[in-house]
């Protein structure tokens, strides 16, 4: 008997003696590889591969755990399509976590369907809209970009210090534009501005010159697009500069990219935009990512590593790539306490955690969420000159 319980006894010692085998993590990355930011979305993915490929490499993720990547395209506006792709990266690959996704619809859509119900982690680097700060998420959605209720107020502050307080404003018709809209309207009216016309416009349309003659007829000299780089908002400034019915345009960060610049030309310069960054962490991941192939200050690349990096960095400190672990350390490695991680060190901070530590993610972008898992963030203010973006100020 004695025999008997000693070797049981080595047994269990033997067992606990094990380290965890490593193993291959998927991950689910959702953009709009197709659709209106289709010329955002590989920059996007990039910037979270990046993170995903830095703690691969380094050997510290559970023990020498791998990630896979699953790519899945939401289209951005079509929220069958992503709710039909969500589906499929969850139950039949298998996915732990989903960085994305991008358009505001279509993650809600995703949230409220998929997401919630099956208990992952969604964390979108771009979905802005204010109606997001209250989804019923059970504690399940995050987001690395500020709410619109920010950035309209940012863009209002902007436009009156320039002394432009008579504006009309076209969104595109959907969470996003909406949201927008009414954020930038609200604070732009509450410091005397005139809003003179706010029309909503379709995407996908061939022809914009009966929006843009509604528009005109408003006596206004500037014009605010909100809508995506790659379709109706694009569709609009083109229509406005051949009808030669605006010269001025104020764009939000749908509109920000370098295909628009190739696409309208000099006509743009001196318009104005706002996109989130600017950050003490923007020049060190520029560098960063320059350094490994990837451009470190595109549209939304920086808040991709950072979503990327949060999941990373739950998954070591939940000690699994348990979907419900995850969610549950997620706001520990994004706030304080803990030794404030950087762009580029995510080895360091796994090995933090792996001994027992504590990280503060402070990222690309100053990552520090709120009680509902969202940003303040900061914005850069930006105008075109010379056919290029150019930051003005941080906001």
């Amino acid at each position: 008997m004695l025999v008997k319980k000693i070797l049981i006894t080595s047994t269990i010692l033997a067992m606990l003696s094990v380290p965890v085998v490593a193993e291959e993590i998927k991950i689910g990355i959702i953009l709009g590889f197709t659709g209106p930011l289709e010329s955002m979305a590989p920059g996007m993915a990039d910037g979270a591969e990046l993170a995903f490929s830095e703690a691969s490499k380094s050997g510290n993720l559970l023990n020498g755990s791998t990630i896979v990547v699953i790519r899945g395209d939401s289209t951005c506006i079509d929220s069958a399509a992503a709710t039909s792709v969500a589906e499929r990266l969850i139950t039949a690959d298998g996915v732990v976590a989903i960085m994305g996704a991008d358009c505001s619809g279509v993650t809600t859509a995703i949230v409220n369907n998929v997401a919630v119900p099956n208990g992952v982690v969604m964390v979108s680097p771009s979905a802005t809209s204010p109606a997001l700060s209250t989804i019923d998420d059970k504690g399940y959605f995050f987001r690395t970009a500020p709410s619109d209720a920010r950035q309209g107020q940012v863009l209002a502050d902007i436009l009156i210090a320039r002394g432009i307080n008579e504006i009309a404003v076209t969104y595109t018709n959907n969470d996003y534009g909406k949201g927008l809209s009414d954020s930038f309207s609200k604070a732009f009216k509450a410091q005397g501005g005139v809003v003179s016309i706010s029309a909503a416009h379709e995407d996908g349309k061939a022809d914009y010159s009966a929006e843009v003659g509604a528009l005109s007829a408003s006596g206004s000299k500037y014009l605010a697009v909100f809508g995506y780089i790659d379709q109706g908002g694009k569709g609009i400034i083109q229509a406005s500069i051949d009808s030669d019915a605006f010269s001025n345009f104020v764009m939000a960060d749908g509109m920000v990219g370098d295909s628009i610049l190739a696409a309208i030309g000099s006509a743009l310069n001196g318009s104005i935009a706002t996109l989130p960054g600017g950050s003490s962490g923007a020049d060190a991941f520029k560098v960063y990512a320059e350094a490994n192939g990837i451009s470190g200050d595109g549209p939304f690349v920086p808040e991709s590593y950072d979503a990327a990096a949060l999941i990373i960095l739950a998954i070591q400190a939940a000690g699994s790539a348990d979907r419900a672990a995850i969610q549950s350390k997620m706001m520990m490695v994004a706030n304080a306490p803990g030794k404030q991680i950087g762009p580029g060190e995510l080895a360091k901070a796994l090995k933090i955690i792996a001994a027992g530590g504590d990280v503060d993610y402070q990222g690309a972008t100053n990552v520090e969420f709120t009680d509902v898992g969202e940003v303040y963030g900061t914005y850069k203010e930006l105008e075109v000159s010379d056919g290029k973006w150019n930051t003005i100020k941080i906001h």
